[in-house]
């Protein structure tokens, strides 16, 4: 069975970069054993940000309002990959307040 591939496409005019392998980085690091691997997608002009998940669209910026904090990017990919995985004290912090 292969493990779920992570895409992560960015625009390219925006300098976007550091931010798509910022977070590129907090996702291997959390699901180390379970990804098969992130990828960077160098996207057209436009403002584009998309985080997909094996093709399936999990962030927009545009649809969903900016940028997805830590927290939420990481659950996001928790939700489809791992449904049942505790994130520790991500899922702590929310379940708090």
């Amino acid at each position: 069975m292969s493990k779920p591939q992570v895409t992560i496409t960015y625009c390219i005019g925006c300098n976007w970069l550091l931010r798509a392998g910022w977070m590129a980085q907090e996702l291997l690091q959390t699901f180390q054993e379970a990804l098969g691997g992130v990828t960077l997608i160098p996207g057209e002009m436009g403002g584009v940000f998309e985080i997909s998940v094996d093709g399936h669209l999990i962030w927009e910026r545009k649809r969903d309002g900016g940028f997805p904090d830590v927290k939420e990017l990481k659950s996001r990919v928790r939700d489809q990959i791992e449904p049942t995985r505790d994130l520790g004290h991500l899922d702590r912090a929310s379940k708090g307040s």
